[in-house]
């Protein structure tokens, strides 16, 4: 099999509260504009200190370091500790990228990128990875490794005692709502698309990283599936207090999970503001991303 590079692991391996939604029901993602702003009133009352982990001061990337080919262009934006961070954008905005940047996949060609008060170039890359959290689209599991030896993964690297992982995978397990006794040693192709995404969320928290990068987790699920996920994970972080930085281009999903959200249009951040502000904004990008979700965007007073 061919060798699969885990960057954000810095390693090497061989072989790789939102409402419930009914899919029966025609229309049944289609919610009212007042039973929206109800589920992000009660979904984000954050609890987060003023300390910046994450911070973006001026930061431009090109490919080939090639002006004329920019990926994103001219961001600034920080994230405080226990805040969950959502980039919401279309396809090619630049999300990705944010996030490659942030745990040293990428380096920046203009301005610099601050992880817990260091830049990403001043890091030894492999304890700058071990301390985030990565979690990305059908979970990235290793296939010929068990549940539990993926959820063990970091843990190994950071050569804990066999007694202590045992512990910590059986811990996470049950923390993403999977029996140990059950799960730990299947394999990924004996898990279902929902299951394989906790998986992989109990492997990027085993370690108990202070940051955890997430890139459309719940995206190549089905629509009840992700409901239940994005429920979970939203009780999950207000519960774990991390800090979080969630890629979608879902605005639903963004609205549901976020204490702020980041759009970014072309690249660049065209607006910042929290779930109650956003459908406020006045601009032409938050306008096509409110009609996507069949709602009329609050006109401001």
């Amino acid at each position: 099999m061919l060798p699969w590079r885990f960057p954000f692991f810095g390693c090497r391996f061989q072989a790789k509260d939102a409402p419930k939604f009914s899919a029966d029901e025609p229309g049944g993602l289609r919610w009212s504009l007042r039973e929206l702003l109800l589920s992000i009133e009660m979904n984000t009352k954050p609890a987060f200190s003023e300390n910046k982990t994450i911070e973006f001061q001026e930061v431009s990337f090109h490919i080939n370091d090639i002006p004329a080919r920019s990926i994103v262009s001219g961001i600034s934006f920080s994230v405080s500790q226990g805040e969950t961070l959502v980039l919401l954008g279309r396809s090619g905005s630049g999300k990705t990228t944010l996030l490659r940047l942030m745990n040293g996949m990428l380096a920046p060609t203009q301005g610099e990128v601050l992880v817990r008060g260091r830049s990403t170039r001043d890091w030894d890359l492999i304890p700058l990875r071990r301390g985030i959290g990565y979690v990305i689209q059908d979970a990235g599991l290793f296939p010929h490794f068990t549940v539990a030896e993926n959820v063990a993964l970091v843990p190994d690297l950071e050569r804990w005692d066999a007694a202590r992982t045992a512990a910590r995978v059986e811990e996470m397990l049950h923390l993403v709502g999977l029996d140990p006794r059950e799960f730990a040693h299947r394999r990924p192709r004996e898990l279902s698309g929902g299951q394989r995404q906790r998986v992989g969320v109990a492997r990027a928290l085993a370690a108990d990283p202070p940051i955890l990068l997430m890139d459309e987790p719940f995206g190549a699920l089905d629509p009840v599936t992700r409901a239940e996920l994005q429920r979970e994970f939203s009780a999950l972080a207000r519960r774990l207090g991390k800090t979080i930085v969630f890629v979608t281009h879902d605005l639903r999903e963004a609205l549901l999970l976020a204490t702020r959200i980041i759009l970014l249009e072309a690249g660049r951040i065209v607006a910042s503001a929290t779930p109650q502000e956003f459908l406020r904004l006045d601009h032409a990008e938050v306008r096509a991303f409110t009609v996507s979700l069949n709602i009329t965007p609050v006109a401001s007073q």
